[in-house]
């Protein structure tokens, strides 16, 4: 069985995807093919947002938002601090001080109370400016942008929205990666998705900021590569990974979504009762980058991982530390009982398989191994 299963979904787009990469390569386009801007064009119309910009990893789009944005030292960016760690070093990278913010227990999103509280303490003390909230869409649910936005207009804040995980998702109709001032996503190969490398992608419906963004992500580039106007950085997504997408965004649209989400609704049946299952709140639909259930300790937690390892069935732990606890962030001194949340879930939580093509018989061999576990 496989915890995010790209072998099966190659094997039943073979012949398109194959056909993709052949084009490419016959065409000996490799940087900035027409496959590139097709893509673009075919994400920005799926999300609904005026511009797509394309970029080497989802890391590198973050980074860049915030590079356009002038974020330097002395800013401050608010961000969950149950996530991966690339929300926070992006933030670093940049010179700013990421502001860690627990999480609510039921979505393992940003809590907008929680973020509030941060926000008005970091103006209180003065030492940092607030600039940038970036919420993380973790697992697939987009974190609660309604409120999140109330907060950053009320204190003047650009909203980022990380959406490697999230893509697909959606609040009321409108889909992830189209909430905030801009939004980015990962092409990761294990993402709702993915590429065949790496790969990611901007979205925004600023003209001035996706015209920006072009030229830092081709060294500054002026008018063409040799103009350099600013100091910008290499982050491209190759034309072969582009023409991989195309395919595999059509499958997305198609059915995968509605695939996953099928799979979730058999798990929650299933084990309806015996764990506390993934919570999906009203109006909105999750893109399932991971199944996520919760236990009661951390003891229960591994040693169910351990039974489900002996029947040969994958799980994953995302993610078994806080942001706060990380060694490349022990210099900003945080108050450990700030993230109670935070530190409840990374020991009681375990992602289990999760793709659009696990079959009914796999979800039941799951779900009976975690029931004789309990009983």
């Amino acid at each position: 069985m496989e915890f995010r299963d790209l072998k099966t979904q190659y094997q039943t787009y073979k012949s398109e995807i194959d056909h993709a990469i052949q084009n490419v390569l016959t065409n000996a386009n490799f940087i900035g093919g027409n496959e590139v801007k097709e893509l673009e064009q075919q994400l920005s119309e799926y999300v609904g947002v005026k511009h797509c910009i394309t970029c080497a990893n989802g890391t590198e789009a973050m980074t860049l938002v915030l590079m356009a944005w002038g974020v330097k030292e002395g800013d401050a960016i608010f961000l969950p601090d149950f996530t991966f760690f690339s929300t926070g070093e992006v933030v670093s990278f940049n010179g700013a001080t990421p502001i860690f913010v627990d999480v609510d227990r039921n979505t393992f999103n940003l809590d907008v109370v929680k973020l509030e509280e941060a926000v008005k303490q970091t103006i209180e003390e003065g030492k940092l400016t607030p600039k940038v909230i970036i919420p993380v869409d973790l697992f697939g649910l987009p974190a609660n942008y309604p409120e999140i936005q109330k907060v950053a207009d009320k204190y003047n804040l650009l909203v980022l929205e990380d959406g490697a995980q999230g893509f697909g998702g959606v609040i009321e109709g409108k889909r992830a990666c189209s909430f905030g001032n801009a939004s980015t996503t990962s092409f990761f190969p294990a993402k709702p998705l993915g590429c065949y490398g790496d790969g990611g992608a901007i979205f925004t419906n600023d003209d001035k900021l996706a015209e920006l963004l072009n030229s830092l992500k081709v060294h500054g580039k002026g008018n063409n590569k040799y103009d350099n106007v600013r100091i910008g950085v290499n982050s491209r997504l190759d034309t072969i990974q582009a023409a991989i997408l195309k395919v595999k965004l059509e499958a997305f649209i198609k059915h995968e979504v509605d695939d996953v989400n099928r799979v979730a609704r058999l798990y929650d049946e299933k084990l309806k009762g015996v764990v506390e299952t993934p919570f999906i709140p009203e109006g909105y639909a999750s893109s399932f980058a991971q199944y996520t259930i919760k236990l009661n300790n951390n003891e229960e937690r591994n040693n169910l991982q351990a039974k489900l390892k002996e029947e040969n069935i994958p799980s994953m732990i995302y993610y078994v530390m806080p942001m706060h606890e990380q060694e490349a962030f022990s210099d900003l001194k945080s108050n450990h009982k700030n993230f109670q949340i935070t530190k409840e879930l990374s020991q009681t939580v375990l992602s289990l398989p999760m793709h659009p093509y696990l079959t009914e018989q796999e979800i039941d061999q799951v779900c009976s191994v975690i029931m004789e576990y309990f009983n």
